[in-house]
């Protein structure tokens, strides 16, 4: 089961942060109860700041390479996510090269910390090793549909 936990992209600076939400329902089938009530579970909270991690660097690179997650120096889950929860996700370039990435970031909902993570080093694979080109692009245009996008050179160089 592929799990898509980017709804939209509010925000996106190549090279440097993004910041994406995803709006959670009762709906999904991930959530699991053990005994506190229906809670996204932790992985796939991470796995959400990963999503949105990887669009920033598809972003970056005129969406030529996507990000694949290698590992994570720290990871602080400080919260349960509940359904019907927004859950906000900024994300942040520490360093970018031609093979891999790092990113840092956390995952909010309303004014409260979720989730924290710091050096999230991901390999950069050719986005076409993965996906159709066409699917992503069209995928890219409807989430980042009213977004904030800084650097004009990545409209240019996914045009």
């Amino acid at each position: 089961m592929r799990f898509h936990l980017i709804d939209r992209i509010d925000a996106l600076d190549p090279h440097r942060s993004v910041t994406a939400r995803k709006l959670t329902s009762r709906q999904e089938e991930f959530w699991r109860d053990e005994g506190r009530g229906p809670e996204m579970p932790a992985p796939l909270v991470l796995e959400a700041l990963c999503q949105a991690g990887t669009w920033l660097i598809m972003g970056s690179t005129g969406l030529r390479r996507r990000a694949a997650l290698l590992s994570a120096d720290s990871v602080s889950f400080q919260g349960a996510v509940r359904p019907g929860d927004v859950l906000v996700m900024s994300g942040r370039v520490e360093s970018i090269g031609d093979d891999t990435a790092v990113l840092s970031g956390r995952v909010t909902v309303g004014d409260r910390t979720v989730l924290s993570a710091d050096a999230i080093m991901c390999a950069l694979i050719p986005t076409e090793d993965l996906e159709d080109p066409q699917d992503v692009r069209r995928m890219y245009d409807r989430l980042t549909r009213g977004a904030t996008i800084t650097g004009g050179a990545l409209k240019e160089a996914v045009a």
